[in-house]
């Protein structure tokens, strides 16, 4: 009899390690198919930028030839997206191609014609919106990130993590530029 309850003790503590397990493994997957999900929803908007991008330029060209450096850097920045494969690579492509619409709006500057296009303030709305709602798009993808790569790393997580081949997943980062302060000056003409 006390042999039964001994075998009936190591199938419910052999159980509940299963049970755990399964919790574990199944905590993953959702963690990473949120991932996932937070990448797609920022794939979205990043084909609605890319979309809204020729029309853009477009506009541009009648206004500026004199900056057709920017506007061909848009071009190839736009190109870079479109043949990235991996996900560091995107993530450098998608963030070129930020630098150079941010260089494209500064020139603008300069064409008040342009400026006062209503194509161009339609367009450059748009895009501002989409890139407002990329930016907020791309903390929620970091947090899922973080959330993600911390359950990794941490006991008794990390056992399943490593028996199941789960890998750590990259944070979208900004180019070590951009953190540099920015000059402002103040010039009376």
């Amino acid at each position: 009899m006390a042999g039964w309850i001994s075998l009936g003790i190591i199938l419910l503590v052999l159980l509940g390690i299963i049970f755990y397990i399964i919790m574990i493994y199944n905590g993953f997957v959702a963690l990473k198919n949120n991932i996932n999900q937070d990448w797609s929803n920022i794939d979205v908007l990043l084909k609605q930028r890319y979309d809204e991008l020729p029309k853009l330029i477009k506009v541009c060209e009648g206004y500026m030839q004199h900056e057709q450096k920017t506007l061909e850097a848009v071009v190839k920045a736009r190109s870079m997206v479109n043949s990235a494969r991996s996900d560091d690579q995107k993530l450098q492509a998608q963030n070129a191609l930020t630098d150079t619409l941010k260089s494209l709006f500064m020139v603008v500057e300069r064409y008040p014609d342009l400026k006062a296009d209503a194509g161009f303030r339609q367009l450059s709305n748009r895009i501002s919106e989409i890139e407002d709602q990329i930016a907020d798009r791309r903390e929620l993808y970091n947090a899922s990130v973080t959330i993600y790569n911390t359950r990794l790393d941490q006991f008794p997580d990390v056992l399943i993590a490593r028996a199941f081949n789960f890998g750590s997943r990259a944070l979208w980062k900004i180019d070590p530029a951009h953190r540099q302060d920015v000059e402002v000056s103040f010039q009376h003409s």
